[in-house]
């Protein structure tokens, strides 16, 4: 008996020791921990030997996360990592640097091309803001083998002199009392303070060139995340079109929209949205959402749901009473055209301006007809905007604008914007209309990602006539 007692007492130590020399499976935190349809450690290592291939011999690259961005006070910003960074780690943390080589290099004992610096745990810190990544599971999230945290980033004895070029962008918007250790501040100081000499050779040109070579054109991956972001906002814009009444404030139509999305998965909107109603629907950029909505009002709602860091961006106008009168009819119908036809331009091969210049013509033909202007140039006191831009994990994607590629995705959104007192007939005063689809480019011409969105007058008219859950909720 004692012998069997031994032997049980010496399997479960074994045991116990095989337990903690194995170490946890990963598990990574945040919308990590809970979404299972977040790009691939893949994709992220395809694209870093995509720039490295683009990088010049004897060179490095230096990305820095976004810093943290205080609101006010002892308040910050929720945190949104810099799109290059997420690009090419899938890392949405603070405080963390990488640097790719064009060649192999040794840093503290580690020969690799790619390293990358994180943010060291702090278990009082996880108290209130929650988990900070391992070193084992930002590995398995980016692909990169070779992770240190970022207190070593000062001390790890590599001699930048030996580079030809350094490809580096800086923050530009980090505090200047960011000192702490492991900060953004921090790390953008040890960096300078190890390059300071050779700081002839940084070169930020290049590696904006390369990044906007690469995100211009998507991947499957990419745009299947792009369509979900899509695709939520037109749950959003069909909701608050039914919804829309007047006596409503811009700020309902905001709030219905973006409800809709955060309810099916979306983090945040890709931009500040856009609710402008009469007056209000001839600002461009027009923020504040807090006008009252009166019968008669034109609206213009200009909307994008992210997912997982790719937003859309769509807009439609319609009148907030269901109804279009006729001058807004005429008006909306003349920007209907003009953005078929921009988006007819759409295909490989074609300019990145094509789509401007055929919705522009549209325009400025159709105002010289309704008396509004006397002569084409004089289209821009009406349109004052370009009518395309790259879209992906930016709301205004990086670019080349170079002719268009299969699996790019732009904007096409004419507008016409007749001002009160503008030099025209009066009964077109307060009239702000602006269309806008996401275009993805195919190999044989394009596909409107987001054309469930109804933006006929006859289809607006008809959904707004269906009532909403939502208008009982007052």
């Amino acid at each position: 008996m004692k012998r069997l007692i031994a032997l049980a007492f010496l399997f479960l130590i074994t045991v116990s020791a095989i337990a903690q020399e194995q170490k946890p499976i990963p598990v990574f935190p945040d919308s990590t921990l809970y979404d299972y349809d977040l790009l691939p450690a893949s994709f992220f290592e395809s694209r870093r030997k995509l720039f490295r291939d683009n990088m010049p011999d004897g060179s490095a690259a230096i990305f820095f996360a976004a810093p943290v961005r205080n609101r006010s006070n002892d308040v910050n910003f929720e945190y949104h990592q810099d799109p290059n960074f997420y690009y090419y780690t899938g890392h949405t943390q603070p405080e963390a640097v990488i640097i790719l080589f064009k060649e192999q290099q040794t840093l503290k004992g580690v020969k690799s091309d790619e390293f990358i610096f994180i943010k060291k745990r702090n278990a009082m810190e996880e108290t209130w803001t929650g988990k900070i990544m391992a070193d084992f599971e930002v590995a398995a999230r980016s692909g990169i083998k070779a992770v240190m945290m970022n207190s070593d980033f000062e001390k790890m004895e590599f001699d930048f002199s030996k580079m030809q070029k350094l490809l580096v962008k800086f923050p530009t918007d980090i505090s200047e009392n960011s000192k702490e250790e492991g900060s953004a501040g921090w790390l953008v100081s040890k960096f300078k303070n190890q390059t300071n000499e050779i700081s002839e050779r940084y070169d930020k040109v290049l590696p904006a060139k390369i990044n906007a070579k690469l995100r211009e054109v998507k991947t499957d991956e990419e745009l299947k995340l792009l369509q979900k972001a899509v695709d939520l906002t037109c749950l959003g814009f069909i909701e608050a079109l039914k919804a829309a009444e007047p006596g409503m404030k811009e700020f309902e139509l905001e709030a219905i929209n973006e409800f809709i999305w955060r309810k099916e998965g979306s983090e945040y909107a890709g931009y500040p949205s856009i609710v402008g109603g009469g007056l209000n629907s001839c600002v461009l950029h027009y923020e504040t959402n807090r006008k009252k909505l009166i019968s008669g009002d034109i609206v213009v709602m200009d909307m994008g749901a992210e997912y997982h860091g790719y937003t859309a961006d769509v807009t439609r106008s319609f009148p907030v009473n269901g109804k279009f009168s006729n001058e807004q009819k005429i008006i909306y119908n003349l920007v209907l055209e003009a953005q078929n036809a921009g988006i007819a331009a759409c295909k490989p091969g074609a300019a990145f301006s094509d789509p401007h210049r055929a919705a522009s013509k549209v325009i400025a033909d159709g105002l010289m007809k309704l008396g509004i202007i006397k002569e084409p140039g004089e289209v821009t006191k009406y349109f004052m905007h370009g009518t395309s831009h790259y879209l992906g994990l930016d709301v205004h994607d990086a670019g080349t604008y170079g002719p268009l590629q299969p699996n790019t995705v732009i904007t096409v959104e004419p507008g016409i914007y007749i001002k009160e007192g503008a030099d025209c007939d009066r009964k077109w005063w307060n009239t702000g209309v602006r269309i806008e689809d996401d275009i993805l480019i195919t190999t044989d011409g394009h596909r409107n990602m987001s054309g469930c969105v109804p933006k006929t007058i006859p289809e607006i008219e008809k959904l707004m006539e269906e009532k909403s859950v939502l208008n009982e909720l007052k």
